[in-house]
């Protein structure tokens, strides 16, 4: 792969001579280049900074800031161009939530979940026996739900100061003319190569050609991915709004490849998708506000629980990742995800108790059979009495204004669903796993569910995504966090703020440092590779199963300095970068 640079100050395009553009954003004196570039995991910015999943979206976001925008509109064209070059997790099939604390001191939650079709059934993955057939819900046509970020994006722009199509311009550009791919986007296309051709009825320009030369495996580093179809879907966006989406040519091509497939999305499903404004959560855990997402995402109440559950306990004096203090936290988790599934799902079809599972005297009460020295088996902790691939992608933003944003999106699966629309040039979810396809059996995570989070038709499934927001004793701005990883998203949230709040760390240790999770059931602990080993036999000798895993997330955190800078950090686990100015 050529030699890589990005200026993070220096945020414009500069596409080849043949790159015909009538973006502001392009032009021969302009710095962004989308065949050279490079990740910057961590910066110091005096005005305004993104942190996400991919350098030139980092980037995209970062400029429309610079040019004037607010963090609204980098939010969009950030997502925009994450649906381009990420393609992996970033979207316009699939679906997320934006967490948002404005200059004004209000706050935002839009949901733009994904939601069931209305042919959806409550067995509808149950063969005649009645046993669940998993794949059907986590691969092809039959695992999508009817789409949201379309329409998220959207209403984040309603928030914005810069009109859609200079949002959307960057984005149709990188598709159209094309970036050079890293050597993980190039591992990870061939990696599902064979999957995407399974499950899509057409060919797309995420599958390399099949007569391959002697020796090649496909995508290299360095190659161009061109994506000619999603680039003409993002024109119909920008020509035709929202409905250039959900109605039109565009929607006419994702039923057209629902109905090869066997897949149930219909024209009116598209046509009827609303986005949901939410109230966001908010709660003080030691002088601190901390601003989460509310169901159907699961997040913002595990979050809230854990760190009530930590709140009173001197957990700095413990230690950072000291075999105390990862026990309390191991089992704070443990009892939060056994809430998860009893208790959690769409507010819309299911009373969730908030009040009571946040409640001072039920989260004191959860921790009162908690015993410093041994493991608290799951099967002997089931939910409260009470009278609810981790191929998600998340964008930290804070804008010169004020406005601080926590956005996490997901398609679920890595790719999804493995079903690319023909025509059309994007990837569908798989969402549909993440409801309870039958009570006692997990999904694609290890999740359990229960009633609570049934299919039906219309309801959004539960998600574990956390896009998170932290105010300091004064109410004003200081961290701006999230991570995709599937249900470990929580507990990867929970730590990145100890770490901040509780240990002191600054913003790259917060997100670099290595990483646990227990989500209940499998009643395991599971540890990132390079976790402290004496910590790791302690643990084991107290009688908790202990498994090594791979990475745990890939965090952006944005901290907001004494002085005022914002300190942004990108994690190392990916390709992720941070921009500003």
């Amino acid at each position: 792969m050529k030699r890589i640079i990005l200026s993070s100050l220096l945020l414009a395009w500069q596409f080849s001579a043949t790159a015909q553009s009538t973006s502001k954003l392009i032009g021969a004196d302009k710095a962004i280049d989308p065949y050279h570039y490079t990740s910057v995991k961590s910066n110091t910015f005096d005005h305004a900074s993104v942190a996400c999943a991919h350098p030139l979206a980092s980037a995209v976001g970062a400029e429309m800031m610079k040019q004037g925008g607010n963090a609204f509109d980098a939010a969009v064209a950030t997502q925009l161009a994450l649906a381009v070059v990420y393609s992996n997790a970033g979207n316009i099939g699939g679906g997320g939530f934006l967490v948002a604390r404005k200059a004004d001191g209000k706050n935002l939650a839009l949901d733009y979940r994904e939601t069931a079709p209305s042919k959806a059934s409550r067995d509808m993955y149950l063969d005649k026996n009645g046993n669940a057939q998993t794949l059907l819900s986590q691969f092809g046509h039959q695992a999508s739900g009817v789409p949201g970020t379309v329409a998220g994006l959207f209403a984040t722009a309603l928030h914005g100061k810069l009109p859609f199509k200079i949002l959307i311009q960057p984005a149709i550009e990188l598709a159209e003319f094309g970036y050079c791919i890293t050597e993980r986007e190039a591992a990870a296309l061939n990696s599902v190569r064979e999957s995407l051709t399974k499950n899509s009825t057409g060919a797309s320009a995420f599958v390399k050609e099949n007569n391959l030369p002697a020796g090649r495996q496909g995508w290299k580093a360095g190659d161009t991915l061109i994506q000619k179809d999603l680039a003409e879907t993002l024109k119909r966006i920008r020509d035709n709004g929202q409905k250039g989406f959900y109605e039109g040519k565009t929607a006419e091509l994702v039923v057209e490849e629902m109905k090869k497939g066997g897949g149930i999305i219909s024209l009116e499903d598209l046509k009827n998708y609303k986005v949901r404004t939410r109230n966001a959560l908010e709660f003080n855990y030691k002088g601190n506000t901390i601003i989460g997402m509310p169901p159907p995402s699961s997040g913002g109440l595990i979050v809230w629980q854990l760190m009530k559950m930590m709140e009173k306990r001197p957990l700095a004096s413990y230690g950072f990742q000291s075999t105390k203090s990862v026990q309390l936290m191991v089992e704070a988790e443990r009892r939060s995800y056994a809430d998860r599934a009893e208790f959690m799902g769409d507010p819309d079809f299911w009373k969730v108790p908030v009040k009571t599972l946040t409640s001072d005297a039920y989260i004191k009460n959860r921790m009162a059979d908690y015993d410093s020295n041994k493991a608290t088996p799951s099967k002997d902790i089931k939910a409260g009495i009470i009278k609810e691939s981790e191929e998600t992608t998340h964008i930290s933003i804070i804008d010169q204004y004020g406005n601080m944003i926590s956005i996490t999106t997901t398609l679920n699966n890595s790719y999804g669903s493995r079903t690319v629309v023909a025509g059309a040039g994007f990837i569908m979810n798989d969402e549909m796993d993440d409801f309870s396809v039958k009570p006692g059996v997990a999904n694609m995570y290890g999740a359990l569910g229960g009633e609570a989070n049934a299919i039906q038709p219309g309801k959004r499934m539960l998600s574990s995504m956390t896009p998170t927001l932290v105010l300091d004793k004064n109410r004003k701005p200081l961290i701006v966090a999230g991570t995709p990883g599937g249900t470990t998203i929580p507990t990867s949230v929970f730590q990145t703020l100890v770490n901040i709040l509780d240990f002191g760390m600054n913003a790259t240790d917060a997100v670099n440092k290595p990483k646990f999770h227990h989500q209940w059931m499998p009643d395991e602990v599971m540890l990132e590779k390079g976790f402290n080993e004496d910590v790791k036999k302690e643990l084991q000798s107290m009688g908790y199963k202990v498994s090594e895993r791979g990475a745990i997330g890939r965090t952006e955190v944005i901290r907001i300095l004494a002085n005022g800078k914002r300190e942004v950090a990108a994690d190392k686990r990916g390709d992720d970068s941070v921009s500003g100015f």
